[in-house]
């Protein structure tokens, strides 16, 4: 038996990159799955490609974007996976408006999702699952505020799972972060390519010294695994590399 079979999976921002390496995972593990993107475009390319996939074109950071979602379809699993661009520059070359965008789309949009999630509430034994990065552990100087909006987003899982336990809603949240930018991905590679240009080397060279890197696939396998056995590890924060996933402390 596929491991996500019967199980509704909503993935937001599931139409590109890492969101949509999970959107094609949890639908070969069985799962109905709904692909969010205000991309129409793209979506429209993932629907050409995969016929099964829902999709639905909307700004995962408008007000009403969690009730359009859930009308659409009321998820037992629900990925918020919304990646706005790095920067690419040192902090003092940047506008506010391009160091605080991260917090205005990524962040905002898992709060939304998230508030909903636990007013509504989702029904019990649904999993929210947060795609953070690894940025929000060792920082990241030229992107702006993205580390520690993806930092947010790890303490956002955190408050969220300590208001279910306390209000008794039976919801799982958890934060997975990507150890290091994925150039097989749009935005890692435009990331490798900003940090190969401020440290001066070849795009090749950086790449050659991550440690342990992981691809769109290794995440996406985490999620399948989190989404099917959503209590297995303990904690609910996790860091996904080449070697496997381990909990952050």
């Amino acid at each position: 038996m596929a491991a996500l079979n019967g199980k509704k999976v909503v993935v937001v921002g599931g139409s590109r990159g890492v969101g949509r390496a999970i959107v094609t995972a949890a639908h070969a593990a069985g799962a109905e799955v709904l692909a969010v993107s205000r991309g129409a475009e793209s979506l429209a390319h993932l629907a050409e490609e995969m016929p099964a996939i829902a999709t639905l074109a909307l700004d995962a950071t408008g007000e009403a974007a969690p009730a359009t979602v859930f009308a659409a379809l009321r998820p037992d699993v629900l990925v918020l996976c919304g990646g706005a661009p790095r920067t690419g520059s040192p902090i003092h070359e940047l506008s506010w408006e391009a160091f605080s965008g991260v917090w205005d789309n990524d962040v905002k949009a898992s709060f939304l999702f998230c508030k909903a999630a636990l007013r509504l509430p989702l029904p019990p034994g649904t999993t929210v699952i947060l795609i953070s990065s690894g940025a929000a552990l060792g920082g990241s100087p030229i992107s702006g505020g993205y580390a520690g909006a993806k930092r947010m987003q790890m303490f956002m899982a955190n408050y969220c799972q300590k208001e279910s336990d306390r209000l008794k809603l039976g919801l799982r949240f958890l934060a997975v972060a990507p150890k290091s930018p994925m150039p097989d991905t749009a935005g890692g590679k435009a990331a490798v390519d900003g940090y190969a240009r401020y440290l001066g080397i070849p795009a090749a060279e950086f790449i050659k010294g991550m440690t342990a890197p992981q691809t769109a696939e290794d995440v996406a396998r985490a999620v399948v695994e989190f989404a099917a056995e959503p209590n297995a590890r303990p904690g609910n924060l996790f860091i996904v590399s080449g070697t496997g996933i381990d909990a952050v402390p």
